[in-house]
């Protein structure tokens, strides 16, 4: 090996070589151990080991502590070792396609307080482990291609998180807590089994782009249109895309709600003398319909109804909104944004829906 190329390029390249644990820890070893091996253990910055044999990361590795770049992909690595947590320089981690699993990360992995990007996809996770949680210097996080069905609610730990990377696991939703990732700029959720999004997401102000494709989703929250910034919207392959839905779902409200809703509408005064504790909680849930020529109320039946509205003046997307009653279908009032239109729903041209259809 040339000394020269490592003092000129901070970096060891042993990647695409199908190499074992064993010859790449004899390569780096020799390295290490020259008449130059304080020259190599300074300059050396980025390490790249991907597609090899290792079935585990070699010793030698974390006696380079000027280390900030290290790829292990596809390789054959069941867990990432705990020295590794040594390399306290470490920015960039990418260990992807391997055979990682929940119990795969060291106790001590947030020791690596100056990470900022960690890409793990392609491997069997099925949450976002504890650890990688504590890395709050973390910019980028990719763990597509796993097998993810619960993004836990501390994801707001990641407060200075700009991408985040979840497609193509096995989610079925993500917590209202992602609305506090206010540095976020793309978020990649396709590819999983997503029936709803929380109204959160209007939170995230410098969102650019959001990936839904290849879904299960039927509408978007209404505050989708908050997010003023957002320039790549993917869609396709929704039931909101492939199947516009246009019937209303009702459920008959019970004697209860009925009698409730006289009592809101009415404006009957009630007390704790008329009405026990829980009938009184009751009457305080009730809900103003959507509709501003309707005076209603609702408590918990209502009409689940789709209304086409135009989203930042580019294209027209369904949103869910709910009235009191089947009545109140006609003209019920959206409070979006300035590019609302008032275009009969009915009459939505090609034009204005090809670039939802496209994604």
């Amino acid at each position: 090996m040339d000394l020269q190329l490592f003092k000129s390029t901070n970096s060891i390249d042993l990647s695409y070589l199908q190499l074992s644990v064993n010859l790449i820890e004899e390569q780096l070893v020799n390295l290490h151990q020259t008449e130059n091996e304080q020259l190599v253990a300074e300059h050396v910055q980025a390490l790249y080991l991907q597609h090899n044999l290792m079935i585990y990361l070699p010793l030698v590795v974390s006696h380079f502590q000027q280390l900030k770049f290290l790829d292990v992909s596809s390789n054959q690595l069941t867990e990432i070792s705990d020295q590794l947590v040594h390399l306290s320089q470490l920015t960039t981690l990418i260990a992807k396609n391997n055979m990682l699993n929940d119990n795969a990360l060291p106790k001590d992995f947030g020791m690596l307080e100056n990470l900022e990007e960690l890409n793990l996809s392609g491997n069997s996770f099925t949450t976002i482990s504890p650890q990688i949680l504590e890395l709050t210097k973390l910019k980028g996080l990719l763990m597509g291609a796993n097998q993810i069905n619960h993004v836990p609610a501390d994801i707001m730990k990641l407060q200075k998180l700009q991408v985040l990377y979840l497609g193509g696991n096995n989610l079925t939703e993500i917590p209202a807590e992602m609305g506090h990732l206010g540095d976020l700029q793309a978020l990649i959720l396709c590819q999983n089994q997503l029936q709803s999004l929380p109204s959160t997401i209007s939170h995230l102000h410098q969102l650019r782009s959001l990936a839904l494709h290849k879904n299960r989703l039927t509408t978007l929250p209404p505050e989708i249109v908050q997010l003023k910034g957002l320039a790549e919207l993917s869609l396709r392959d929704n039931p909101l895309v492939v199947r516009f839905i246009r019937d209303m779902i009702y459920v008959p409200p019970t004697l209860l709600e009925l009698s409730a809703r006289t009592i809101k509408i009415k404006n009957i005064p009630y007390g704790q003398d008329e009405l026990p504790k829980n009938l009184i909680s009751y009457l305080q849930t009730a809900h103003h319909c959507l509709n501003p020529k309707c005076k209603g109320v609702y408590f918990d039946a209502r009409v689940e109804h789709v209304k086409f509205v135009d989203f930042c003046g580019k294209y027209k997307i369904p949103l869910l909104q709910y009235l009191c009653s089947p009545r109140c279908k006609t003209q019920p009032a959206f409070y979006m944004s300035d590019s609302d239109c008032s275009e009969d729903d009915e009459e939505i041209p090609f034009s204005r829906l090809k670039k939802v259809l496209l994604g």
